[in-house]
């Protein structure tokens, strides 16, 4: 604990400092009004520094967990992972989790704002060393903890999106997508990946996660690329196929770009009823703790989302001037909270919670750019008639302690084929599974 707040020590001083100099007189909303599809939007409120304020990472206590909703349990489903980010379950039952962290040379800040920005990833549990691979759990007497683990992958780059189409596991490393030949019920691939299309990496590469989903035709692949910037301060040269979901064909890695302006989408998914490209996305910082709203959107081919120059439809970013040639950006569907590092995405189309059916889970990372923390918990957005209503609902809370210490951020969310959700936690080193009540599943 003393190592911890010795390394954060300069930049608590500095967010102390910062939320002196913010200035306190814009208009502050509810919370709740910062959700839904018309969100209530602040003024922009710029100071000289910014909020600094990550929640300082301490892990579970061995008899902890966080709190699932009324009329849902949860266990950990594997425990003693290395910072694992995402998921992909298999139709076997055995589900695939990407042990991963930013590679070392990230970039994206330079100078002291970069020197602050590597001692709150520390500080907030993103400090590790990514383990780069692929790791394998099975739950082979069915009681709801993995009891087999194998190294499926190992020797990747950052490695996030995996997807299961045509006979290949496809997995989008943060420089390039590769395939390897599988089948469900292998434990270790040992063949040698195939690149598929290189991915946009390099010395900067800030957000450096790559989201991948397949098209059920079984020929593309959709890959989200986050921007290499806050509000594109790097140069607009480095942005290149960046703040983008990216089209890729499986059979010669031609790649487009499908839909752009979109800061930072990493979570994927197809509406289970529209069949409708669906994503959650990341907004820009620094422009005080009630703006930009992270987002949940359907997206098609050609929208344009407005970053970095707009947000959330036509609102112009004060600290920017758009060239004539720019249209400011389509709204998106359905907000999430500013700051609140909305990252997993998965619609629940199961019957085994029924009232969840076709809503949209979506792990929120938890904030850093703001003083009251937001995020940190998986909450569901429900639909009605292809379009989200209605206020989230949490359904699994307390990653936060009292002390607002984080014993565990969720980030990846997926759900298995038996209907129950699962939630990758890096900070905790933990997979939790959620489950309909009456369910049994030993700790």
């Amino acid at each position: 604990m003393a190592k911890s707040l010795m390394l954060a020590a300069p930049f608590v001083a500095l967010a102390a400092l910062s939320t002196a100099c913010t200035s306190t007189g814009h208009k502050v909303v509810a919370r709740e009004a910062e959700y839904g599809a018309s969100p209530e939007l602040v003024a922009p409120d710029s100071s000289l520094l910014p909020t600094i304020n990550p929640a300082e990472a301490i892990s579970w206590d061995k008899d902890e967990r966080p709190t699932a909703a009324t009329g849902l349990i949860v266990n950990a489903f594997a425990r003693h992972l290395d910072h694992p980010r995402w998921l992909l379950p298999l139709p076997n039952g055995d589900v695939l989790v990407a042990e991963s962290n930013r590679p070392s040379r990230s970039g994206g800040f330079r100078g002291l704002k970069g020197w602050i920005a590597d001692k709150i990833m520390d500080y907030a549990g993103a400090g590790t060393r990514s383990a780069d691979r692929i790791t394998l759990l099975r739950d082979s007497d069915g009681d709801g903890v993995a009891d087999i683990r194998s190294t499926l992958l190992d020797n990747l780059t950052s490695p996030l999106g995996m997807a299961l189409m045509g006979g290949h596991l496809y997995v989008a490393n943060t420089d390039r997508l590769e395939r390897y030949r599988f089948k469900p019920g292998m434990t270790s691939i040992e063949t040698l990946g195939e690149l598929v299309a290189p991915l946009p990496a390099g010395e900067l590469n800030h957000h450096w996660t790559k989201g991948l989903l397949a098209d059920k035709d079984n020929r593309t692949l959709y890959v989200s690329v986050g921007s290499n910037s806050n509000i594109a301060e790097n140069g607009l040269d480095q942005e290149q196929q960046r703040a983008a979901i990216l089209a890729i064909d499986a059979n010669t890695g031609h790649t487009t770009v499908y839909a752009s302006g979109l800061r930072n989408p990493v979570g994927m998914d197809w509406h289970p009823t529209t069949g409708d490209l669906w994503t959650v996305v990341n907004e820009r910082d620094e422009l005080g703790d009630q703006l930009v709203p992270d987002y949940l959107t359907a997206v098609a081919e050609g929208d344009f989302f407005g970053w970095p120059w707009f947000y959330w439809g036509d609102r112009a970013d004060p600290r920017l001037t758009a060239p004539q040639s720019i249209e400011p950006g389509r709204a998106p569907d359905y907000a999430l909270g500013a700051h609140t590092a909305s990252l997993g995405l998965a619609f629940y189309d199961h019957d085994e919670i029924p009232a969840l059916r076709n809503c949209a889970l979506v792990g929120q990372h938890g904030s850093w750019n703001r003083r009251e923390p937001a995020g940190y918990k998986v909450v569901a957005v429900c639909f009605s008639s292809g379009k989200p209503e209605g206020e989230p609902i949490d359904i699994l809370t307390d990653f936060l302690n009292d002390r607002g210490q984080a014993r565990g951020r969720p980030v990846g969310v997926a759900v298995d084929a038996s209907g129950n959700i699962l939630v990758a936690d890096d900070a905790g080193n933990t997979i939790w599974r959620v489950s309909a009540e009456g369910h049994s599943a030993q700790q």
